[in-house]
């Protein structure tokens, strides 16, 4: 798993990373290229450009059968949890009390979110 090139995934990357991992199997380019025409319109062309992409960053995989077919390298958990702890780091200088304080006076979070925060780190006596 290859995290270290995980920053330089591209938002229209992102996109096809999520269609793979919401799949239950591998998918064929015609099965990637027809979900994100559908959801995004576009071309054969860009999706190809963005599967080569992928592989040649490691984080999916290709497997040959009639044709190829694709799959992720790195969960959509591992991505998430590299994506957030890079951007402590880039914006918050590594502090996710920044982060947190900033989600707060920034609205970013409910007092229903705040709550629940509260609850999840209450340390019992």
């Amino acid at each position: 798993m290859n995290l270290s090139l995980a920053d330089k995934i591209s938002d229209s990357e992102l996109e096809v990373m999520k269609l793979l991992w919401q799949a239950e199997d591998a998918l064929s380019v015609t099965e990637i290229r027809e979900a994100l025409q559908r959801s995004r319109g576009w071309e054969a062309t860009t999706v190809k450009t963005l599967v080569s992409r992928l592989l040649s960053k490691g984080v999916i995989r290709q497997e040959k059968r009639k044709v190829f077919y694709y799959s992720p390298l790195i969960t959509e958990q591992e991505y998430n949890a590299w994506a957030t702890d890079s951007l402590i780091r880039r914006l918050y200088n590594g502090s996710a009390k920044d982060l947190v304080a900033a989600l707060v006076h920034s609205e970013g979070l409910s007092a229903a979110d705040l709550d629940e925060l509260r609850a999840m780190f209450r340390v019992e006596d």
